[in-house]
């Protein structure tokens, strides 16, 4: 079975890159390029990780994270930020987000995280079904 993955981000061309980087994994992805259809797109769509850029056009990664927590599925949320320090880590993981990406995207950094976020929403899943 392939796992979901929703990216947010204002950037076209990071989608497509990113698709390429995941093209050998089991992983389908759709993007969405603000809150707005990001949240259209998880009304329409059952995914399992959410991965998003910490600044959107018309919001930032906190605000996915609330949107993430009125679906009815447990999903994850990355956050990916040219600026991913320590602090910025601390503070999302703090707050929920499954883990922080770093840009410039690493490909085995990215493959490594989000095919283990996707692991983990399966597992969870398949434990919340027993």
């Amino acid at each position: 079975m392939r796992s979901r993955i929703l990216f947010i981000s204002g950037h076209s061309e990071d989608a497509r890159h990113l698709t390429h980087m995941l093209r050998s994994l089991p992983l389908a992805m759709d993007y969405a390029e603000t809150l707005h259809h990001a949240r259209t797109k998880l009304q329409q769509e059952n995914y399992d990780v959410v991965l998003t850029e910490a600044a959107l056009p018309d919001g930032n990664w906190v605000d996915v994270l609330h949107l993430v927590r009125e679906s009815p599925r447990e999903l994850e949320v990355i956050v990916t930020d040219p600026q991913a320090d320590a602090r910025f880590w601390a503070e999302a993981l703090n707050l929920g987000a499954y883990d922080v990406l770093a840009q410039p995207l690493y490909e085995p950094e990215v493959r490594r995280i989000l095919y283990n976020a996707c692991s983990h929403s399966a597992w969870e899943r398949e434990t919340v079904a027993l």
